[in-house]
């Protein structure tokens, strides 16, 4: 389940630099994206954009935009030529004698292999991606994430509790009479949106839906978040108290939970899958028992 995860997780992340680095104007030539194996762009051949989540790039032909390798090589034989940037992760850039990067080439953890004869347009730099996770820096960088996702959850949260206090309540008490099939629609909404999400982005076709759905993805897991943590805060501070204070209490638990390594995903994972999962069974039995209690009553007289 851990691997399928980082990949997914991966596959999310690619389909976001796509969307970072492609300029809003559609290219008039193909992209070619790829959540696992190689990319051979082959002599006399034209492409738009290359990312790749896990396998090796081979370009021989011309790439007109960008090209992204999360874990895998990255070769430009002397034939290649790429317009924008050649960006890789976890993998070694190779520019063969003769071959053409007109914009920058940036690396993560290998330092590129640049043959006489080669031609960088831009900067060859490193982007340290992987410096954040060690030492001091590491430690900082974590704190500072964790304070970000309190304060913007917290926000969110009272904000949600503000708005709809009803649907809270119709949480709650879909979580108290159907927590089986609320865990059970949490987990497929959990990993069968970013499923869609990369069906979409592969079929080429879709990708603007399949980006779509992507965005919706953080504050959907915002919102199944903050329900979780209302319904924490609720089963352990009952009515007549307010809602306000048993959201703090729930979400103050959480937060407190999320400062202990693993647990702090573990966490995550189980709260937004099944705040998720409750929020789609009580809007489902709400919209079942809607009809019968919107239904004019008969007069007395028509008995």
């Amino acid at each position: 389940m851990v691997r399928g995860t980082r990949q997914i997780l991966a596959a999310l992340l690619a389909a976001l630099l796509v969307a970072a680095l492609v300029p809003a104007a559609a290219h008039a030539t193909r992209d070619q994206i790829v959540i696992s194996g190689s990319v051979v762009v082959r002599p006399g051949e034209t492409v738009g954009d290359v990312v790749v989540v896990d396998g090796p790039v081979r370009v021989a032909g011309r790439v007109t935009g960008e090209v992204v390798a999360l874990s895998g090589a990255v070769l430009i034989a002397p034939s290649g030529v790429v317009e924008g940037s050649v960006n890789a992760a976890a993998g070694r850039i190779t520019l063969a004698s003769g071959a053409r990067v007109d914009g920058d080439v940036r690396y993560g953890d290998k330092r590129p292999v640049i043959a006489p004869g080669a031609s960088v347009g831009g900067k060859v730099r490193s982007e340290k991606w992987d410096d954040w996770t060690r030492g001091w820096g590491g430690v900082v960088s974590w704190l500072a994430l964790w304070l970000a996702f309190t304060v913007s959850s917290l926000l969110f949260g009272l904000l949600l509790v503000w708005l709809a206090p009803r649907a809270m309540d119709a949480a709650w008490q879909t979580a108290r009479e159907r927590a089986g099939p609320a865990i059970g629609w949490g987990l497929g909404l959990f990993f069968g949106l970013p499923v869609v999400a990369i069906v979409l982005v592969i079929t080429l076709v879709g990708i603007p839906l399949g980006l779509a759905v992507l965005l919706a993805l953080l504050p959907l897991s915002a919102l199944g978040y903050t329900t979780s943590a209302w319904l924490l805060g609720r089963g352990a501070v009952r009515p007549p108290q307010g809602r306000m204070r048993a959201f703090l209490v729930g979400w103050g638990i959480l937060r407190v939970v999320a400062l202990v390594p693993w647990l702090n995903w573990l966490t995550w994972f189980a709260a937004t899958a099944f705040g998720l999962g409750v929020l789609t069974v009580a809007i489902w039995r709400a919209r079942g028992t809607a009809p019968a209690a919107s239904a004019p009553s008969l007069p007395a007289s028509a008995a």
